[in-house]
């Protein structure tokens, strides 16, 4: 197997155990609901799940442990995933609230920067930020 068989074949195992954690953020209050499926579907073929895949992760969510991301740009997309998935309703209640924190110090975010992300960012996915707070995060003067 040469180096790029093998990093390609880790960068597959990256993104099934990624698509497995949206899965399972998407099926935390029960069945995907419309736009979850949409988004989730939109997010197997971005991370290139086969139909197998997609159907073996569907069944059993919890089957792919999370992969902790070295670089935190890397981290912070994966995180706004997720954000994307648990928003799809307009919305965040305590059990997403919480399977978020375990997947952002799973990533490799520590315990108080994950809280921070997450109260920050369900801010913004909320649209409960105010002007300064909005140009703070753009940094605009």
């Amino acid at each position: 197997m040469s180096i790029v068989d093998l990093y390609e074949s880790s960068k597959h195992r990256n993104n099934v155990a990624h698509f497995s954690a949206i899965v399972n953020i998407a099926m935390v209050d029960g069945d995907l609901n419309k736009d979850e499926e949409i988004l989730v579907n939109r997010f197997a073929r971005k991370l290139d799940i086969t139909e197998a895949e997609y159907a073996e992760i569907i069944k059993n969510s919890k089957k792919y442990p999370v992969v902790p991301q070295p670089r935190s740009d890397d981290r912070l997309e994966r995180l706004l995933d997720l954000f994307k998935i648990i928003y799809a309703d307009h919305q965040i209640d305590d059990s997403e609230r919480k399977l978020i924190l375990k997947y952002a110090i799973q990533l490799g975010f520590s315990q108080d920067t994950a809280e921070e992300i997450i109260i920050k960012t369900t801010k913004i996915f909320s649209g409960k930020i105010d002007l300064d707070q909005y140009k703070a995060m753009l940094q605009i003067l």
